[in-house]
């Protein structure tokens, strides 16, 4: 087994030159909510299409294993999943789907065991499919699943930076704090930033962001950084039916809006040294260990 480990670290290690458009290097961040039905995925396909508009290149990582919906929102069909590249069947060119603004899609599958779960060999082939993006990505953004299961925490731990989106509902609050809690808990370091969806104002945005950032200060010795609130706007519920992304269908919405700017604070905000995909992969091999 540590003979694997060894070998499985030495791909980590094996970074191409750099030929990044922007230096501030990849950016890993995972997206995470706490549970369920807050818009998480919606959030993540606009948010990229934002960056990107912005001359960024961006890959978006469908990680819920179990629900993967990216592609649904995207309405598209993906030929193949992370599931074929775990069970070594095709390669990463050959199952990313190019999306709308020249986002690029890795989409999740059904039936892929537990993270933890998986043996040598699937782990190897993670390691080389996701090792790609160091030179040809900007950010990575990382769609968990709802809820706190291992392979969010799995995720959330090995990024750089965790963006946790949640709603003015007090359930949602309570999750998200949740999840706050548990990176508190295990000493995860990452920066990160907070983004309150479905606000019928900026007030609203303002005193849920509020309750969070005190709660988290106070009991976890955790600084949030809020990245901005996201209205409650007719225009989502158009766009999700008609399966296009909202940036694309009504760009000019105010929910639209309003991710734009959140994609101008992200960029603004960078994370403190950013480490890439050979340090992400490390943390995530230490964690499968």
């Amino acid at each position: 087994m540590s003979d694997q480990a060894t070998r499985l670290r030495e791909l980590v290690q094996k970074k191409p030159v750099k030929t990044n458009k922007h230096p501030s290097g990849l950016r890993v961040i995972a997206i995470a909510s706490g549970k369920g039905g807050v818009g998480k995925s919606n959030v993540v396909i606009n948010l990229a299409i934002a960056l990107a508009k912005l001359d960024y290149r961006v890959v978006v990582f469908d990680a819920d294993l179990g629900l993967a919906n990216v592609d649904v929102l995207l309405g598209m069909v993906p030929q193949y999943t992370l599931y074929d590249i775990l069970n070594g069947q095709r390669t990463l060119d050959e199952v990313i789907i190019n999306g709308p603004a020249g986002i690029r899609v890795v989409p999740g599958g059904s039936g892929i065991q537990e993270l933890a779960n998986l043996d040598y060999y699937q782990r190897e082939q993670l390691v080389r499919g996701l090792s790609h993006f160091e030179d040809t990505a900007d950010f990575l953004l990382i769609d968990t699943g709802g809820g706190i299961s291992r392979e969010v925490l799995s995720f959330v731990s090995a990024a750089d930076e965790v963006l946790v989106v949640t709603t003015p509902e007090p359930t949602s609050i309570t999750d998200a704090y949740g999840i706050i809690k548990i990176m508190s808990r295990f000493k995860v370091q990452q920066d990160i930033y907070l983004v309150v969806n479905r606000v019928t104002s900026v007030a609203e945005g303002q005193q849920t962001a509020a309750k969070l950032e005190t709660a988290a200060k106070r009991f976890l010795q955790v600084r949030l950084a809020v990245l901005g609130y996201i209205a409650e706007d007719r225009a989502v519920g158009k766009a999700v039916m008609q399966q296009q992304p909202l940036c694309m269908a009504y760009p000019h919405s105010q929910a639209a809006i309003d991710i734009k700017q959140i994609a101008a604070h992200l960029v603004g905000g960078a994370g403190s040294n950013p480490r890439g995909m050979g340090g992400f992969m490390d943390r995530l091999l230490r964690l499968f260990g």
